[in-house]
């Protein structure tokens, strides 16, 4: 029935006359800096997103690539409709690459504008915030016609969007599709539209982000974008001489300071939940803009992930319940749901030391193929434990299928020491088992211990074979030791690491790891003994007091 509403709105406001100026009212500019190499290749015909690389290319008489639904999966055809790829030519700042804005966006009024994708709202939304945003670069010096046939189109998706409020989306597309109504109206001088997406607003805060600044897709990736949302809401609300909800700037606040948790001392974010690396650069520049100040804090209660910080050592953990199951538009096909790109990660942790990073999650690539992007999505690509080959998530093609129900933590300090206690019961159905684990960090950073265990439901057939992995960062040279009962680590500043087990045979394995491209690593596996339900295991800078892998 909602649907039915929501469709009938759509259609009504279609009908009613709308006058279309001969230019944006008011000029503003996307904030974020591009990517002059990814333009680069743009002005080649190929389009990179998310590490993956797929044909963009004003194509002759006929052609399809590019636009159609064979072009690329799902999320590579979003971002390529979205347009916010126009920052990366923009970064190349020379007039070829400013006619080869115009000539994509030509190519997509001709051969892209009604493909089903392209109509979704918050993909919509996402080109109507893009070309208001890099207008005075591809558009404002254009031929009449051209920029008469952009207007038109971009008057006519915001009235779609608007009408389209509020939006259905449980993720970030919410922000995105109000962000777009709120430029549309800011830019036509649409006052109706703009007291619209005014009204849904704060309850749209209040839905995207926890009281703690987490957002709901516990993304790292995703509250860096949902916050440039926020702030370029700000920005376009202050430049229309309009006060924002005071929520607005609570909600900044409270986010900003979420996405420290995330920041390993490299100044990256930890790859969690289909994040992969970004420059430091770009989340300076993001808190800075929004405004946050302050530590980074050492827990997120509500969104479920801890930070254990000692010396120069910071561990990254996620111990949290996955979002709400998903939920497909009828209408666009796209997911609504909070889970979209949720992995199989729970318990997993990261870790580094200084600048650098030493272990890891395998990384990201929401834009690729099926079978590559699950492949990264699976608990086995996490540095976390994983039963008899199987995910503690259902991996499903727009979310998770069974997830745990039940993921739990406490976390103890004491004189600089800190203990984190956390356990998930995603294996109690197929299994009914619950993994345990426990990590302890030092007051010097030097040690890391933890321990992982199994615990069975009384009168449960005797498990199946379990094993954990470490995966290691490229800059990590791990060598066995002779005896097969440690692994040596070399981090690039020199330091020397080690990982020991008891209850485990330690085998050094090659891996993957999906920063920006792909790249060749190891990862530590250690398979537990025969009957053994528990390892034991510790990460101890070498000559560091107390080494060794008992846990406390």
């Amino acid at each position: 029935m909602r649907d039915l509403l929501r469709g009938t709105r759509r259609f009504l406001s279609g009908l009613k006359p709308m006058k279309v100026p001969d230019a944006p009212a008011r000029a503003f500019r996307d904030l974020w800096p591009g990517d002059a190499a990814r333009g680069a290749r743009l002005m080649r015909g190929e389009f990179e997103i998310h590490g993956t690389t797929r044909q963009l290319d004003p194509g002759a008489e006929g052609a399809t690539e590019g636009w159609d639904a064979d072009s690329g999966p799902t999320a590579w055809r979003i971002a390529a409709h979205g347009f916010a790829w126009m920052r990366d030519l923009r970064a190349l700042g020379t007039d070829a690459a400013r006619m080869r804005a115009r000539d994509l966006a030509e190519d997509w009024l001709t051969r892209g504008a009604n493909e089903d994708l392209a109509q979704a709202t918050e993909v919509a939304a996402a080109r109507v915030s893009a070309w208001l945003g890099h207008w005075d670069f591809f558009a404002a010096t254009a031929e009449d016609g051209f920029r008469r046939r952009l207007l038109v189109r971009l008057a006519q998706d915001a009235r779609g969007v608007v009408s389209g409020l509020p939006a259905e989306a449980m993720h970030r597309g919410a922000l995105v599709t109000l962000k777009g109504a709120i430029a549309a109206a800011v830019a036509l001088e649409e006052d109706a539209w703009m007291q619209r997406a005014l009204r849904f607003l704060p309850g749209e805060l209040e839905r995207q982000f926890h009281p703690d600044g987490g957002h709901v897709e516990r993304s790292p990736m995703q509250l860096l974008l949902a916050l440039q949302d926020l702030i370029e809401i700000r920005n376009l609300l202050h430049g229309a001489g309009i006060n924002p909800p005071a929520l607005l700037a609570t909600v900044l606040e409270r986010a900003g300071q979420a996405l420290r948790l995330f920041r390993h001392g490299d100044g990256g974010l930890a790859h969690f939940n289909g994040t992969r690396e970004e420059g430091a650069g770009l989340v300076d520049l993001v808190l800075t803009q929004g405004q946050a100040r302050g530590r980074a804090p050492l827990l997120l209660e509500e969104t479920g992930f801890h930070r254990l910080q000692a010396g120069r050592t910071v561990v990254i953990a996620d111990a949290g319940a996955p979002p709400p199951a998903r939920v497909r538009d009828a209408a666009s096909g796209l997911p609504r749901a909070a889970d979209r790109f949720a992995h199989a990660g729970t318990l997993a942790f990261e870790m580094s030391v200084g600048r650098d990073r030493l272990v890891v999650n395998c990384g990201a690539a929401p834009a690729a193929e099926a079978e590559w992007r699950d492949a990264l999505r699976a608990s086995a690509a996490h540095s976390t434990l994983v039963l008899a080959d199987t995910n503690s998530s259902e991996l499903k093609e727009d979310g998770l299928g069974r997830r745990p129900e039940r993921v739990e933590a406490d976390r103890h300090e004491a004189n600089g020491a800190q203990w984190l206690e956390a356990s998930h019961d995603g294996w109690r159905k197929p299994f009914g088992a619950i993994h345990r684990r426990r990590l302890y960090l030092a007051e010097t950073g030097d040690d890391l211990r933890g321990e992982d265990m199994l615990e069975v439901a009384e009168g449960q057939a005797t498990l199946p074979g379990f094993v954990l992995r470490f995966h290691l960062h490229p800059a990590v040279v791990a060598s066995l030791q002779q005896d097969d009962s440690a692994v040596l680590l070399r981090l690039p500043s020199g330091q020397g690491w080690r990982l020991r087990a008891k209850g485990a045979r330690v085998t050094l394995e090659d891996s993957v790891y999906i920063g920006t491209e792909p790249r060749k690593t190891s990862q530590i596996v250690l398979q537990a003994e025969p009957r053994e339900d528990t390892i034991q295991w510790a990460i101890s800078r070498v000559g560091a007091a107390g080494e060794g892998p008992a846990p406390p």
